[in-house]
């Protein structure tokens, strides 16, 4: 064995030795907060929070969305629209955008760089999308996530038609050959199939009963008492559940970079319903668990009162949730989500946070047209601190 590493060549004993699944360490952290006494009750509470009142509403939000994709048709008479009316394809493009995830501003992005939309409708469609972070406001806030939702596809029309209007529609357009946009726009085959069948089976089997079990907390029935189940048991299972599912999730990617960390995972199409369903599903999930992980574990050591101490920044915290939306990725807006559902930021900057953050579609922007990505991301941030400071000063 001993001449066997000796015999290697230094560059092929440093991938030998490397942690093969950097995922891993999260389910890891979470074995050792619930080992560990002084951590153990809130890591329970946690978990079982973040499965049954954010999960399982995520993994049916997304279970609905993906059907009416799948049935959704653009062809025929859609296409011609798009073709010969530019002021209709920012009305598309601002719709795609208004979407939960990712894929339609995207598509928007793709269509673009083909030379089928105008560059008003790439910045409709970065205003008007917030990402993967709105399957998780919708889920635990249905209201206010189709005010914002709405806000932002509004903000997003009327950009991309003042834009057009000001700049045409060829504006930024790059010259990208079709290899380019194939290695950059169409998603990579997953190296761990297994895993990522594992993960559809999963939400595939629980997500009824987990609805089931949501609605009845939702409804402030206590379920234990309700199925006749020993105190506590709802928590357990749902921190179990929890940890099996963030264990799956572990292993469907290897984390290579930045966007590995922050984006979710590249679909092949030959993915199945719940196999799309429990990717994006765990995604939104393992954010959410390490936002409330440290929300709680920082109330709890420091005694802070993070929404009256945000309370003291007023007026920036607009200006802050619009900086953090310019940060690639629906990692980061994920997080700000979650502290909003806290109530630790105020409905101003959430808003200002959706209308400016461009989610996982800047990723394949800045690979295909970097100049005409950095132009429509900062466009998209003037509305994004118009509408947060609007409602900052009128409701707020």
């Amino acid at each position: 064995m001993v001449t066997l590493i000796r015999s290697l060549p230094v560059h092929q004993l440093g991938k030998r030795w490397r942690l093969a699944n950097k995922r891993f360490l999260f389910p890891v952290l979470l074995l050792v907060l619930l080992a560990t006494p002084i951590s153990r009750e809130i890591t329970v509470n946690v978990l079982a929070d973040a499965f049954w009142q954010v999960a399982a509403y995520v993994a049916a939000t997304l279970t609905i969305y993906h059907v009416i994709s799948a049935r959704m048709n653009q062809h025929g008479l859609l296409r011609t629209q798009l073709q010969h009316s530019r002021r209709f394809q920012v009305v598309f493009s601002a719709a795609m955008g208004a979407l939960p995830g990712c894929g339609g501003a995207i598509i928007v992005m793709t269509q673009f760089v083909r030379g089928q939309l105008s560059f008003g409708s790439v910045v409709a469609v970065l205003t008007a999308t917030m990402g993967d972070a709105a399957f998780l406001l919708l889920a635990a806030k249905p209201a206010t996530g189709l005010l914002i939702v709405s806000i932002g596809f509004f903000v997003g029309l009327i950009s991309g038609w003042l834009v057009d209007t000001i700049h045409g529609a060829d504006f930024m357009r790059p010259t990208v050959t079709q290899e380019t946009e194939s290695s950059c726009c169409q998603p990579t085959s997953s190296q761990h199939n297994k895993a990522v069948r594992w993960q559809g089976m999963f939400w595939q089997w629980l997500l009824i009963p987990s609805v089931v079990f949501a609605v009845l907390g939702s409804l402030q029935v206590d379920t234990d008492v309700f199925f006749h189940l020993p105190e506590h048991t709802t928590a357990v299972l749902g921190a179990g559940l929890a940890l099996l599912a963030m264990t799956l999730w572990s292993f469907s990617r290897d984390v290579q970079g930045y966007q590995d960390v922050v984006s979710e995972d590249p679909k092949p199409e030959t993915t199945t319903l719940f196999q799309r369903v429990a990717q994006d599903t765990n995604f939104v999930t393992t954010w959410v668990i390490s936002a409330f992980l440290c929300f709680e574990f920082i109330m709890t050591l420091t005694q802070w009162d993070l929404q009256h101490i945000f309370a003291g920044w007023g007026i920036l915290m607009p200006l802050l949730g619009v900086l953090i939306g310019l940060i690639p990725g629906c990692g980061p807006q994920i997080l700000v989500t979650s502290l909003f559902l806290q109530g630790a930021i105020p409905q101003s900057a959430q808003l200002g946070n959706a209308i400016s953050n461009d989610g996982d579609a800047l990723f394949p922007a800045i690979a295909l047209a970097p100049k005409a990505a950095l132009v429509a991301t900062f466009y998209s941030s003037l509305p994004a601190l118009l509408a947060g400071y609007s409602f900052y000063w009128i409701f707020e």
